[in-house]
């Protein structure tokens, strides 16, 4: 092995960089939420093209986003440490994990948060309806569950996927608002691979995600055909 400090400056910033290359692309491959984020990150930031943004805003919405991803990354290297030093169940690895969980889940809820904040008001989102729907589908989700003999919870298990519920629900929500192509088929997109990380995730199988897919696109459909005037942006 060479001796890295005896390497020319631009060699050791390459090396550098394709290390950090490495590790985004194995998180990548192995950690489905993380491509969820990237995906997400995508949707944002060419949303950020057409929504006519301040600079200020343009900003707030890039650093969150790099912050959320950041944080997904440094949940996989503590995944990784933890998996490396505990070959068997052990109570303290799996606090550090949920804590690592956790961490991604504050940012990524601040991120949300902030985006509602920033985008919602220049989209003129009608934002009592976008809610009632989405609580519409949760209860259905719920109910769906409860009715089934494999219930589960309302995000973890059961016949239907709640996850895919909300993410094609929220998917059809922007298709019936914005009727522009470009967020309608970025939207399906993220809907589809929060399904496909579900399944990957060994919580559900195909058809459970499926269901909660038509479901959540069902009931937003018949919702948005009972309120068609107040949905058109």
């Amino acid at each position: 092995m060479s001796d890295r400090s005896s390497q020319p400056p631009l060699q050791r910033i390459a090396r550098s960089f394709g290390h950090a290359v490495d590790g985004i692309v194995y998180a990548a491959r192995t950690q489905p939420n993380l491509r969820v984020h990237l995906l997400v990150a995508v949707a944002v930031l060419a949303a950020t093209l057409f929504m006519h943004l301040r600079r200020s805003e343009t900003i707030a919405v890039v650093v969150l986003v790099s912050v959320v991803i950041a944080m997904e990354l440094m949940n996989t290297a503590i995944e990784s440490v933890v998996d490396l030093l505990t070959a068997t169940h052990h109570p303290l690895a799996k606090s550090a994990k949920d804590a690592a969980a956790a961490a991604v889940f504050v940012v990524a809820l601040a991120a949300l948060v902030v985006g509602a904040l920033i985008f919602l008001p220049t989209l003129r989102f009608p934002v009592d309806i976008v809610v009632a729907v989405l609580s519409i589908v949760a209860i259905l989700t719920i109910f769906g569950k409860a009715l089934a003999p494999n219930g589960g919870s309302l995000f973890h298990g059961g016949s239907l996927s709640g996850h895919a519920s909300l993410a094609f629900a929220a998917a059809t929500l922007l298709a019936l608002l914005v009727r522009q192509p470009i967020p309608i088929v970025l939207a399906y997109l993220v809907a589809a691979l929060v399904a496909q990380s579900r399944v990957e995730g060994g919580i559900h199988t195909w058809p459970e995600v499926v269901r909660g897919a038509l479901l959540g696109t069902a009931v937003t459909l018949l919702v948005g055909g009972a309120l068609h005037g107040h949905l058109v942006l």
